[in-house]
């Protein structure tokens, strides 16, 4: 399986937290969820770290079952809606986003 991940290295900026938080769970989770071949999108959103700096304000993830899916979802009218609506996002936003494709492998827990 493949993770592509949108890392949003910033914050928020100052007094628009919360407008932030709406703004993505409103208007971009419902695009993102629409996205051909997604098998899961998560929103990860930083509570604490053990270094000041990089912060990430939020890191997308969105898992596919290959790289074809990868591409068709890239190129569908969703994602280019989503890029539109995100604009609106970044008004809130000081920072910069930067994508990464991660191959994953799952492992089970021991059940002893």
């Amino acid at each position: 399986m493949l993770i592509r991940c949108a890392f949003f290295r910033g914050r928020a900026k100052p007094g628009c937290e919360d407008q932030f938080t709406r703004y993505v769970r409103e208007r971009l989770v419902p695009l993102w969820t629409r996205f051909p071949g997604a098998e899961e999108v998560r929103v990860l959103r930083q509570e604490e770290a053990d270094v000041a700096e990089p912060r990430f304000e939020m890191v997308l993830q969105v898992r596919y079952p290959s790289r074809e899916a990868i591409e068709t979802a890239l190129a569908s009218d969703v994602r280019y809606e989503s890029r539109e609506v995100t604009k609106g996002l970044l008004e809130l936003y000081e920072g910069d986003i930067f994508h990464t494709v991660f191959r994953a492998d799952d492992h089970a827990l021991p059940t002893d």
